[in-house]
């Protein structure tokens, strides 16, 4: 199963195409750079978990595996909390 590689940042709404810098949990909720160690100091605000790097998949790869287009985006202002 490939990761969904999610279109936008959960917390600014900011676009996140498949090769742009992102971060990620384990539970792939997705953040961009600036609010992934900035707002969020690294820590998933949804599970409390790690937020890493997502990995970029080769663009070849991508009309057969495509990114998402569901945009997910927190309703309660960013911040970071233990789950």
């Amino acid at each position: 199963m490939a990761l969904e590689l999610r279109p936008n940042c959960e917390c600014c709404d900011r676009d996140l195409p498949p090769a742009a810098e992102a971060y990620i949990c384990s539970f792939e909720c997705t953040w961009c750079p600036d609010c992934a160690t900035g707002v969020l100091s690294g820590i998933c605000p949804n599970c409390g978990g790690e937020l890493v790097r997502r990995p970029v998949r080769p663009e070849g790869k991508l009309a057969a595996n495509p990114a998402s287009t569901v945009r997910v985006f927190r309703a309660e202002p960013c911040s970071p909390r233990a789950a």
